[in-house]
Protein backbone atom coordinates (compact mmCIF):
# COMPACT_ATOMS: atom_id res chain seq x y z
CA UNK A 1 0.00 0.00 0.00
CA UNK A 2 2.36 2.84 -1.10
CA UNK A 3 0.05 6.15 -1.59
CA UNK A 4 2.01 7.20 -5.35
CA UNK A 5 1.87 4.06 -6.57
CA UNK A 6 -1.95 3.85 -5.67
CA UNK A 7 -2.46 7.58 -7.22
CA UNK A 8 -1.24 6.62 -10.21
CA UNK A 9 -3.68 3.52 -10.83
CA UNK A 10 -6.03 6.04 -9.51
CA UNK A 11 -5.85 8.65 -12.54
CA UNK A 12 -5.22 6.01 -14.88
CA UNK A 13 -1.33 6.02 -15.57
CA UNK A 14 -1.23 2.51 -14.51
CA UNK A 15 -3.45 -0.47 -13.87
CA UNK A 16 -4.86 -1.78 -10.30
CA UNK A 17 -5.97 -5.42 -9.69
CA UNK A 18 -7.91 -5.91 -6.53
CA UNK A 19 -8.29 -8.84 -4.49
CA UNK A 20 -11.10 -9.32 -2.25
CA UNK A 21 -11.44 -12.45 -1.22
CA UNK A 22 -9.45 -13.90 1.27
CA UNK A 23 -8.13 -17.42 1.36
CA UNK A 24 -9.79 -20.04 2.88
CA UNK A 25 -10.50 -20.00 6.77
CA UNK A 26 -8.50 -16.86 7.44
CA UNK A 27 -9.62 -15.17 10.70
CA UNK A 28 -9.64 -10.96 11.41
CA UNK A 29 -6.28 -10.26 13.24
CA UNK A 30 -6.96 -9.10 16.37
CA UNK A 31 -5.16 -5.67 16.96
CA UNK A 32 -4.77 -3.28 19.87
CA UNK A 33 -2.15 -0.29 20.07
CA UNK A 34 -1.14 0.02 23.79
CA UNK A 35 1.54 1.76 26.20
CA UNK A 36 4.45 0.13 26.86
CA UNK A 37 3.62 -2.43 29.64
CA UNK A 38 6.10 -5.49 30.89
CA UNK A 39 2.87 -7.65 32.35
CA UNK A 40 1.01 -7.08 29.27
CA UNK A 41 3.80 -8.50 26.89
CA UNK A 42 4.73 -11.26 29.79
CA UNK A 43 0.75 -12.55 29.26
CA UNK A 44 1.11 -11.95 25.34
CA UNK A 45 3.94 -13.89 25.15
CA UNK A 46 2.96 -16.75 27.61
CA UNK A 47 -0.70 -16.78 26.25
CA UNK A 48 0.48 -17.95 22.68
CA UNK A 49 3.42 -20.29 24.41
CA UNK A 50 0.62 -22.25 26.26
CA UNK A 51 -0.95 -22.84 23.06
CA UNK A 52 1.76 -24.49 21.10
CA UNK A 53 2.28 -21.28 18.89
CA UNK A 54 5.70 -18.86 18.44
CA UNK A 55 5.79 -15.03 18.80
CA UNK A 56 7.36 -11.71 17.01
CA UNK A 57 8.95 -9.60 19.01
CA UNK A 58 10.13 -6.52 16.51
CA UNK A 59 12.66 -3.99 17.59
CA UNK A 60 13.97 -1.93 15.10
CA UNK A 61 17.63 -0.54 16.41
CA UNK A 62 20.36 -3.08 16.08
CA UNK A 63 22.44 -0.94 18.68
CA UNK A 64 19.89 -1.87 21.46
CA UNK A 65 18.03 -5.26 20.56
CA UNK A 66 20.62 -7.48 22.55
CA UNK A 67 19.50 -5.39 25.37
CA UNK A 68 15.68 -6.08 24.91
CA UNK A 69 16.10 -9.44 24.30
CA UNK A 70 17.89 -9.52 27.75
CA UNK A 71 14.95 -7.86 29.52
CA UNK A 72 12.32 -10.39 27.36
CA UNK A 73 14.07 -13.04 28.24
CA UNK A 74 13.75 -11.58 32.24
CA UNK A 75 10.39 -11.29 31.57
CA UNK A 76 9.46 -14.24 30.04
CA UNK A 77 12.40 -17.01 31.35
CA UNK A 78 10.23 -20.47 29.89
CA UNK A 79 10.45 -19.06 26.88
CA UNK A 80 13.08 -19.81 24.75
CA UNK A 81 14.73 -16.46 22.47
CA UNK A 82 16.69 -15.76 19.46
CA UNK A 83 17.77 -12.40 17.96
CA UNK A 84 17.58 -11.40 14.32
CA UNK A 85 18.54 -8.83 12.53
CA UNK A 86 20.10 -7.55 9.26
CA UNK A 87 24.32 -7.03 9.97
CA UNK A 88 24.82 -10.90 11.19
CA UNK A 89 26.70 -12.97 8.97
CA UNK A 90 24.46 -14.72 6.45
CA UNK A 91 24.91 -18.28 7.82
CA UNK A 92 24.72 -17.27 11.19
CA UNK A 93 21.33 -15.97 10.23
CA UNK A 94 19.94 -18.54 8.21
CA UNK A 95 20.71 -20.79 11.25
CA UNK A 96 18.63 -18.63 13.59
CA UNK A 97 15.79 -18.45 10.85
CA UNK A 98 15.65 -21.96 10.09
CA UNK A 99 15.98 -23.17 14.11
CA UNK A 100 13.12 -20.60 14.68
CA UNK A 101 10.57 -22.84 11.83
CA UNK A 102 11.41 -25.85 13.01
CA UNK A 103 10.18 -24.78 16.00
CA UNK A 104 13.55 -24.37 18.44
CA UNK A 105 13.40 -20.94 19.60
CA UNK A 106 9.74 -19.51 21.00
CA UNK A 107 9.98 -16.00 20.10
CA UNK A 108 12.34 -14.05 17.47
CA UNK A 109 13.62 -10.89 18.38
CA UNK A 110 14.44 -8.82 15.41
CA UNK A 111 14.33 -5.99 12.92
CA UNK A 112 12.28 -5.11 10.50
CA UNK A 113 14.03 -8.35 8.48
CA UNK A 114 10.87 -10.02 8.95
CA UNK A 115 8.48 -7.46 7.08
CA UNK A 116 7.95 -9.44 4.17
CA UNK A 117 8.52 -13.19 2.77
CA UNK A 118 8.00 -15.02 5.58
CA UNK A 119 4.95 -17.90 6.30
CA UNK A 120 5.17 -19.22 9.23
CA UNK A 121 1.51 -20.62 10.31
CA UNK A 122 2.57 -21.09 13.57
CA UNK A 123 3.31 -17.65 15.03
CA UNK A 124 0.49 -15.82 15.26
CA UNK A 125 1.75 -13.60 17.87
CA UNK A 126 3.15 -9.69 16.97
CA UNK A 127 4.73 -7.33 19.26
CA UNK A 128 5.91 -4.33 17.69
CA UNK A 129 8.62 -1.95 20.01
CA UNK A 130 8.25 1.74 19.66
CA UNK A 131 5.25 1.71 16.68
CA UNK A 132 4.92 5.11 16.68
CA UNK A 133 8.32 5.35 14.37
CA UNK A 134 7.12 2.73 11.81
CA UNK A 135 5.31 4.07 8.71
CA UNK A 136 1.78 2.93 7.96
CA UNK A 137 2.80 0.30 5.15
CA UNK A 138 5.17 -1.26 7.09
CA UNK A 139 3.35 -1.72 10.09
CA UNK A 140 0.52 -3.20 7.87
CA UNK A 141 3.20 -5.60 6.34
CA UNK A 142 4.15 -6.55 10.03
CA UNK A 143 0.75 -7.56 10.54
CA UNK A 144 0.64 -9.60 8.06
CA UNK A 145 3.38 -11.79 9.36
CA UNK A 146 0.86 -13.12 11.42
CA UNK A 147 -2.53 -14.57 11.26
CA UNK A 148 -1.81 -17.24 8.05
CA UNK A 149 -3.53 -19.57 9.25
CA UNK A 150 -6.93 -20.86 10.89
CA UNK A 151 -5.73 -20.02 14.24
CA UNK A 152 -6.22 -16.77 15.84
CA UNK A 153 -3.35 -14.09 15.73
CA UNK A 154 -2.74 -11.09 17.87
CA UNK A 155 -1.17 -7.99 17.33
CA UNK A 156 0.40 -5.46 19.93
CA UNK A 157 1.55 -2.06 18.75
CA UNK A 158 3.44 -0.98 21.90
CA UNK A 159 3.68 3.20 21.99
CA UNK A 160 5.08 5.85 24.35
CA UNK A 161 2.30 8.23 26.03
CA UNK A 162 -0.39 9.66 24.18
CA UNK A 163 0.88 12.68 24.88
CA UNK A 164 4.38 12.20 23.12
CA UNK A 165 3.05 10.99 20.15
CA UNK A 166 2.69 12.83 16.83
CA UNK A 167 -0.70 13.56 14.79
CA UNK A 168 0.81 11.85 12.03
CA UNK A 169 1.82 8.66 14.63
CA UNK A 170 -1.79 8.42 16.34
CA UNK A 171 -3.55 8.78 12.60
CA UNK A 172 -1.55 6.02 11.43
CA UNK A 173 -1.95 3.69 14.35
CA UNK A 174 -5.70 4.68 14.63
CA UNK A 175 -5.86 3.13 10.75
CA UNK A 176 -4.67 -0.26 11.93
CA UNK A 177 -6.87 -0.58 14.85
CA UNK A 178 -9.99 0.75 12.18
CA UNK A 179 -9.29 -1.63 9.24
CA UNK A 180 -8.51 -5.43 10.83
CA UNK A 181 -10.76 -7.15 8.59
CA UNK A 182 -9.36 -8.94 5.56
CA UNK A 183 -8.77 -7.37 2.27
CA UNK A 184 -8.65 -4.22 4.08
CA UNK A 185 -5.22 -3.28 2.61
CA UNK A 186 -7.12 -0.88 -0.40
CA UNK A 187 -8.83 1.07 3.19
CA UNK A 188 -5.09 1.01 4.50
CA UNK A 189 -3.82 2.64 0.99
CA UNK A 190 -6.44 4.95 0.78
CA UNK A 191 -5.76 6.31 4.06
CA UNK A 192 -1.90 6.16 3.62
CA UNK A 193 -2.71 8.57 0.81
CA UNK A 194 -4.92 10.93 2.80
CA UNK A 195 -1.94 11.32 5.21
CA UNK A 196 1.13 11.72 2.76
CA UNK A 197 -0.07 12.53 0.02
CA UNK A 198 0.56 11.19 -3.58
CA UNK A 199 4.14 12.43 -3.12
CA UNK A 200 6.29 13.21 -5.94
CA UNK A 201 5.30 10.87 -8.83
CA UNK A 202 8.68 10.88 -10.76
CA UNK A 203 11.13 10.89 -7.83
CA UNK A 204 11.84 8.90 -4.72
CA UNK A 205 10.26 11.60 -2.13
CA UNK A 206 6.60 10.90 -0.78
CA UNK A 207 5.40 13.84 0.83
CA UNK A 208 2.92 15.61 -1.72
CA UNK A 209 0.75 18.74 -1.86
CA UNK A 210 -2.60 17.28 -1.91
CA UNK A 211 -3.47 18.90 1.69
CA UNK A 212 -2.15 22.50 -0.11
CA UNK A 213 -4.20 22.49 -3.54
CA UNK A 214 -6.91 20.76 -3.35
CA UNK A 215 -7.57 16.97 -4.21
CA UNK A 216 -9.93 18.64 -6.19
CA UNK A 217 -7.47 20.81 -8.29
CA UNK A 218 -4.49 18.41 -7.93
CA UNK A 219 -6.27 15.83 -9.47
CA UNK A 220 -7.27 17.68 -12.13
CA UNK A 221 -3.30 18.81 -12.88
CA UNK A 222 -2.33 15.34 -12.69
CA UNK A 223 -4.78 13.94 -14.57
CA UNK A 224 -4.19 16.74 -17.48
CA UNK A 225 -0.45 15.69 -17.17
CA UNK A 226 -1.18 11.99 -18.29
CA UNK A 227 -3.71 13.13 -21.25
CA UNK A 228 -0.98 15.20 -22.73
CA UNK A 229 1.88 12.20 -21.93
CA UNK A 230 -0.71 10.07 -23.75
CA UNK A 231 -1.09 11.96 -26.86
CA UNK A 232 2.27 12.55 -27.51
CA UNK A 233 3.44 9.34 -27.11
CA UNK A 234 0.72 8.70 -30.02
CA UNK A 235 -2.10 7.12 -27.49
CA UNK A 236 -4.70 8.47 -30.41
CA UNK A 237 -7.17 5.78 -29.25
CA UNK A 238 -7.02 6.57 -25.24
CA UNK A 239 -7.38 10.68 -26.50
CA UNK A 240 -10.84 12.34 -24.61
CA UNK A 241 -13.69 12.72 -27.44
CA UNK A 242 -13.91 16.85 -28.00
CA UNK A 243 -17.14 17.04 -26.19
CA UNK A 244 -15.21 15.57 -23.12
CA UNK A 245 -13.06 18.52 -22.58
CA UNK A 246 -12.42 19.25 -18.52
CA UNK A 247 -11.57 22.40 -17.76
CA UNK A 248 -9.86 23.45 -15.00
CA UNK A 249 -12.40 25.46 -12.35
CA UNK A 250 -10.16 27.65 -9.86
CA UNK A 251 -12.59 29.12 -7.52
CA UNK A 252 -12.01 31.08 -3.81
CA UNK A 253 -14.75 29.21 -2.55
CA UNK A 254 -14.14 25.84 -0.27
CA UNK A 255 -15.40 22.75 -1.99
CA UNK A 256 -14.62 19.48 -0.81
CA UNK A 257 -16.20 16.62 0.89
CA UNK A 258 -15.43 17.20 4.81
CA UNK A 259 -14.65 13.75 6.46
CA UNK A 260 -17.58 14.49 8.99
CA UNK A 261 -19.95 13.82 6.31
CA UNK A 262 -18.48 10.89 4.15
CA UNK A 263 -16.15 8.75 6.41
CA UNK A 264 -14.93 6.57 4.48
CA UNK A 265 -11.42 7.14 2.77
CA UNK A 266 -12.80 4.85 -0.37
CA UNK A 267 -16.52 6.86 -0.76
CA UNK A 268 -15.04 10.02 -0.54
CA UNK A 269 -12.25 9.21 -3.63
CA UNK A 270 -14.96 7.21 -5.21
CA UNK A 271 -17.31 10.32 -5.34
CA UNK A 272 -15.07 12.87 -6.15
CA UNK A 273 -13.52 10.46 -9.33
CA UNK A 274 -17.42 10.69 -10.39
CA UNK A 275 -17.97 14.01 -10.19
CA UNK A 276 -14.96 14.30 -12.61
CA UNK A 277 -15.86 12.30 -14.99
CA UNK A 278 -19.77 13.50 -14.82
CA UNK A 279 -20.84 14.08 -18.73
CA UNK A 280 -24.21 15.69 -18.24
CA UNK A 281 -26.18 17.94 -15.73
CA UNK A 282 -28.83 14.65 -15.09
CA UNK A 283 -26.07 12.64 -13.93
CA UNK A 284 -25.01 15.28 -11.44
CA UNK A 285 -28.48 15.91 -9.73
CA UNK A 286 -28.54 12.17 -9.17
CA UNK A 287 -24.75 12.01 -7.69
CA UNK A 288 -26.31 14.65 -5.53
CA UNK A 289 -29.44 13.21 -4.87
CA UNK A 290 -28.05 10.04 -3.65
CA UNK A 291 -25.68 12.04 -1.21
CA UNK A 292 -28.81 13.43 0.61
CA UNK A 293 -30.20 9.73 1.11
CA UNK A 294 -27.33 8.56 2.20
CA UNK A 295 -25.50 10.96 4.32
CA UNK A 296 -28.12 13.52 5.39
CA UNK A 297 -28.54 17.35 3.79
CA UNK A 298 -25.78 18.58 1.91
CA UNK A 299 -22.98 20.92 4.05
CA UNK A 300 -22.00 24.32 2.22
CA UNK A 301 -18.48 22.50 1.10
CA UNK A 302 -20.14 20.03 -0.61
CA UNK A 303 -22.76 22.22 -2.18
CA UNK A 304 -19.60 24.46 -3.44
CA UNK A 305 -18.31 20.96 -4.84
CA UNK A 306 -21.21 20.34 -7.02
CA UNK A 307 -21.12 23.90 -8.08
CA UNK A 308 -17.99 23.12 -9.30
CA UNK A 309 -18.51 20.55 -11.20
CA UNK A 310 -21.77 21.66 -12.91
CA UNK A 311 -19.04 24.82 -13.98
CA UNK A 312 -16.94 22.40 -15.26
CA UNK A 313 -20.03 20.39 -17.45
CA UNK A 314 -21.77 23.65 -19.00
CA UNK A 315 -17.89 25.64 -19.35
CA UNK A 316 -16.54 22.55 -21.06
CA UNK A 317 -19.85 22.25 -23.64
CA UNK A 318 -18.75 25.83 -25.03
CA UNK A 319 -15.08 24.95 -25.36
CA UNK A 320 -13.65 26.72 -21.93
CA UNK A 321 -10.47 25.51 -20.93
CA UNK A 322 -9.81 27.48 -17.96
CA UNK A 323 -12.24 29.38 -15.65
CA UNK A 324 -11.43 31.67 -12.62
CA UNK A 325 -13.74 33.08 -10.15
CA UNK A 326 -12.10 34.99 -7.66
CA UNK A 327 -12.96 38.36 -5.58
CA UNK A 328 -16.16 39.03 -7.92
CA UNK A 329 -13.84 38.84 -10.85
CA UNK A 330 -15.03 35.71 -13.70
CA UNK A 331 -11.58 34.76 -16.20
CA UNK A 332 -12.33 32.18 -18.59
CA UNK A 333 -10.07 31.21 -21.63
CA UNK A 334 -11.15 28.84 -24.40
CA UNK A 335 -9.24 25.65 -25.65
CA UNK A 336 -7.36 25.87 -28.88
CA UNK A 337 -7.63 22.21 -29.37
CA UNK A 338 -11.29 22.31 -28.97
CA UNK A 339 -11.88 24.60 -31.92
CA UNK A 340 -8.96 23.75 -33.93
CA UNK A 341 -11.20 22.44 -36.73
CA UNK A 342 -12.44 25.19 -39.38
CA UNK A 343 -15.98 24.03 -38.73
CA UNK A 344 -15.52 24.66 -35.35
CA UNK A 345 -14.63 27.87 -35.73
CA UNK A 346 -18.01 29.06 -36.76
CA UNK A 347 -19.30 27.52 -33.12
CA UNK A 348 -17.07 30.35 -31.04
CA UNK A 349 -17.95 33.01 -32.91
CA UNK A 350 -22.13 31.88 -32.23
CA UNK A 351 -20.46 31.60 -28.77
CA UNK A 352 -19.08 35.15 -28.35
CA UNK A 353 -22.20 36.34 -30.01
CA UNK A 354 -24.26 34.78 -27.29
CA UNK A 355 -21.65 35.76 -24.87
CA UNK A 356 -21.98 39.44 -25.67
CA UNK A 357 -26.05 39.49 -25.62
CA UNK A 358 -25.86 37.94 -21.97
CA UNK A 359 -22.61 39.04 -20.12
CA UNK A 360 -22.96 42.30 -17.89
CA UNK A 361 -21.62 45.17 -18.94
CA UNK A 362 -17.95 45.75 -19.16
CA UNK A 363 -17.10 42.67 -20.62
CA UNK A 364 -13.61 42.35 -21.65
CA UNK A 365 -12.36 40.00 -24.38
CA UNK A 366 -8.37 38.61 -23.88
CA UNK A 367 -6.10 37.77 -27.19
CA UNK A 368 -2.93 36.62 -26.72
CA UNK A 369 -2.07 32.78 -26.41
CA UNK A 370 -5.07 32.12 -25.06
CA UNK A 371 -8.14 33.86 -26.40
CA UNK A 372 -11.00 34.64 -23.49
CA UNK A 373 -13.27 37.07 -21.84
CA UNK A 374 -13.40 38.85 -18.15
CA UNK A 375 -16.30 40.49 -16.50
CA UNK A 376 -17.04 41.49 -13.21
CA UNK A 377 -20.03 39.75 -11.39
CA UNK A 378 -23.33 41.49 -10.80
CA UNK A 379 -24.63 42.04 -7.11
CA UNK A 380 -27.30 40.24 -8.39
CA UNK A 381 -27.79 38.54 -4.27
CA UNK A 382 -26.95 35.29 -5.67
CA UNK A 383 -23.71 33.34 -5.28
CA UNK A 384 -20.91 33.80 -7.47
CA UNK A 385 -20.88 30.03 -8.39
CA UNK A 386 -24.63 30.09 -9.33
CA UNK A 387 -24.57 33.49 -11.16
CA UNK A 388 -22.06 32.18 -13.14
CA UNK A 389 -23.61 28.64 -14.16
CA UNK A 390 -27.11 30.58 -14.63
CA UNK A 391 -24.53 32.29 -17.60
CA UNK A 392 -22.48 29.81 -18.82
CA UNK A 393 -25.80 27.25 -18.86
CA UNK A 394 -27.42 30.46 -21.18
CA UNK A 395 -24.59 30.59 -22.86
CA UNK A 396 -24.38 26.56 -23.78
CA UNK A 397 -28.04 26.07 -24.59
CA UNK A 398 -28.38 28.98 -26.61
CA UNK A 399 -24.82 27.99 -28.45
CA UNK A 400 -25.76 24.84 -28.86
Amino acid sequence: PIPRTLHFSIMGARDMSNINTPPPNRLPILTEVVPFDKKLIRQAVLSELHRGGQVFFVHNRVQSIAAVAEMLQKLVPEARIAVAHGKMHGHELEKIMLGFLNKEYDCLVSTMIIESGLDLPNVNTLIVNRADRFGLAQLYQLRGRVGRSNRQAYAYFLVPPVKYLTEASLQRLQTLEEFVELGSGLQVAMRDLEIRGAGNLLGPQQSGYINAVGFDMYTKILNESVQKLKQEIGAEEELPPAEGLKTEVDTDVTALIPEEYVASDVERLQLYRRLMQARSEEELSEIEEELRDRFGPVPTEVANLMGVARLRLFASLIGLEKLRIRKGTVTAFFSNSFYGEETQKELLEEVVRKILSLSPDGIKFLKGNKFGFKFELRQSGRKPLQEVEAFLKQVAVKAA
